[in-house]
């Protein structure tokens, strides 16, 4: 039996940064930092790119999922002291950040010819707006050069009984639904027309004789700002009974009639900003259909994205290299570099760590004093769990879309759904399954695994049909489907996924300067896009390199038309 290569020796052994996991909000600091001329390493222990946003074949979407559901062991050496006498070793692990994983496969035969021909979304459903941060940032930084698109061709909103309602996303698409009576058009028709009218208003507000107190005096129809008064309300009073604008176009997570369980009540100014974005979304690609576009291959390309524009930038990657311990100052306590699964020592100024990465054990750390300042990388602030769902078929939920979301509003399956439920199918035509299967991820906040299960089974019931286990051994085929059947799930996978952070704060001024260079990037959170992810991946960067700007405009291509650099097919 031949033994595995030698790990590579890694030069030079000195950066600016080291990059620790090749997570989104990791590449994007990585990313920005090489763009401003610092010196990168960015390591994984995974042989792909990615980590909790990577896409996966079915094996190793499994295979991750289960090693991450429990805790790694302690580097095999759990000395404290260093070959290096300056430098004393504080050995890492990681902890386990999903949990309840359930791996169903109802036909074993059809799905052992297609294992690899999948990639699948570890932290999905996600899509972008086409209007959104992300898509302004791809565009500034480059990283849209290594990406393509596809539009989401149709949203939808769907209740109990197995219906979904189209969801229109401008004033033409009221006009043309027929599922709207007059009366809804009517009402929704003077809201986005309200909406459209605060909205340039604001924009004008200086020239147009706004009278300071927010309601403005510009009399001309369609320009009159919304209260400061109505701002403030919640959203879900300024809405009265327009649920669909509510969970499917502004993207309310919890239900908002119920304070008592609504965790995070949207005011109508927060509210109205989502539906500028979404309003915005519409039509700013020609060749986009809505307002929804998803990355072609799968959401793992838009780390890939930023990791080619680094790597142009000169930055360092290395995959299947697992970090296993701090090196920190013995005199000082402050940080160093890193120890690697090779055993070599490599040094920077500043690290940022996957999140799941903790402290083997309380007994490693080099002295009293630090033992206790190190309290931070063990604390982790986990702000609840997202349910996740992946389930695979052979048809489509509308025969005559491939591409699709669909958003389940609290209360609209059980009286006691307190939050949103979203689905989202992908076809074939994205390149993230075979042609003719189709991939159907759902999310939902939740508690804990019991609630978040009974969440995604509601959706899942509603949706598609599990086939009698004793049948589906026995069958290596599904049997033709008509329209008016749901569509019957091939495999299934459901998973409970942590949303925690480590403060990256100090624990007190004691220890002011000591950990200050030992950052952690974020997990995935249960939003429908990436700009909550977005915004602390930029904070990140702000709080490492104050004086730097993050990508500086460069030179502009020859054909510098807008959004030029963005590809999306039709």
């Amino acid at each position: 039996m031949t033994e595995p290569p030698p790990y590579p020796q890694i030069e030079p052994t000195t950066f600016d940064l080291i990059a620790a996991g090749t997570g989104l909000a990791e590449c994007i600091v990585a990313a920005a930092a090489s763009a401003s001329g610092k010196t990168v390493l960015h390591l994984d222990a995974n042989p792909f790119y990615g980590s909790h946003y990577s896409s996966l074949s079915v094996p190793e979407l499994t295979s991750f999922l289960i090693s991450n559901s429990t805790p790694s062991s302690p580097p095999s050496s759990t000395s404290t002291t260093s070959d290096i006498a300056d430098y004393s070793i504080v050995n890492l692990i990681t902890q386990p950040v999903y949990s309840d994983v359930e791996i169903s496969c109802f036909y074993p035969e059809l799905m052992e010819e297609n294992l690899r021909k999948f990639n699948l979304d570890l932290c999905g459903p996600r899509v972008l707006f086409c209007a959104d941060k992300s898509i302004d940032l791809m565009l500034k930084s480059g990283a849209s050069n290594y990406v393509e698109f596809k539009s989401i061709d149709a949203s939808f909103v769907g209740d109990g009984n197995g219906k979904l309602w189209n969801v229109p996303d401008s004033r033409a698409a009221i006009f043309k639904d027929k599922s709207l009576t007059l009366m809804e058009k009517n009402q929704l028709m003077r809201f986005f027309k309200l909406v459209q009218g605060h909205l340039a208003a604001t924009v004008g507000a200086g020239t147009s004789g706004n009278d300071g107190n927010g309601n403005g005096n510009d009399e001309e129809e369609g320009k009159t700002k919304i209260s400061d008064e109505d701002l403030e309300r919640p959203f879900v009073e300024y809405l009265s009974k327009m649920r669909i604008i509510l969970y499917a176009i502004a993207m309310a997570d919890y239900d908002q009639d119920d304070m008592g369980v609504c965790q995070n009540l949207l005011k109508t100014k927060d509210g109205i900003d989502r539906l500028a974005l979404y309003q915005s979304s519409v039509g700013r690609f020609t060749n986009a259909s809505g307002a929804l576009i998803y990355p072609i291959y799968g959401q793992g390309e838009l780390p890939q994205a930023f990791s080619r524009r680094s790597a142009v930038n000169g930055c360092i990657y290395v995959l299947r290299m697992p970090v296993t311990a701090l090196l920190m100052e013995k005199d000082s306590g402050s940080y160093k570099g890193v120890r690697l699964s090779s055993g070599q020592d490599i040094f920077s100024q500043k690290l940022v760590l996957d999140p799941s990465f903790t402290l083997a054990s309380p007994s490693t750390s080099p002295s009293d004093l630090l033992h206790e300042g190190f309290n931070f990388l063990s604390t982790r602030d986990v702000k609840g769990k997202v349910a996740r769902g992946i389930c695979i078929t052979r048809n489509s939920l509308k025969p005559d879309t491939s591409n699709l979301l669909v958003v389940y509003p609290p209360r609209s399956l059980y009286p006691e759904q307190i939050t949103s439920i979203r689905a989202l199918q992908i076809s074939g035509n994205l390149a993230v399954c075979p042609l003719g299967m189709f991939v159907l991820y759902l999310s939902a906040l939740c508690d804990d695994a019991i609630q978040g299960k009974r969440l995604l089974n509601a959706a899942m019931n509603a949706l598609l049909t599990f086939p009698d286990p004793v049948n589906s051994e026995s069958s290596s085929t599904v049997q033709s489907e008509t329209s008016e059947e749901k569509p019957t799930v091939i495999w299934s996978g459901l998973y409970m996924q942590e949303m925690s952070t480590v403060d990256n704060g100090m624990p007190s001024l004691l220890f002011q300067g000591q950990f200050d260079s030992i950052n952690f990037a974020p997990m995935p959170d249960g939003n429908l896009n990436y700009n909550d992810i977005l915004d602390a991946a930029l904070k990140l960067f702000q709080e490492m390199y104050p004086n730097e700007e993050n990508f500086p405009e460069t030179t502009p291509p020859e054909n510098s038309e807008d959004d030029i650099g963005l590809t999306l097919e039709t």
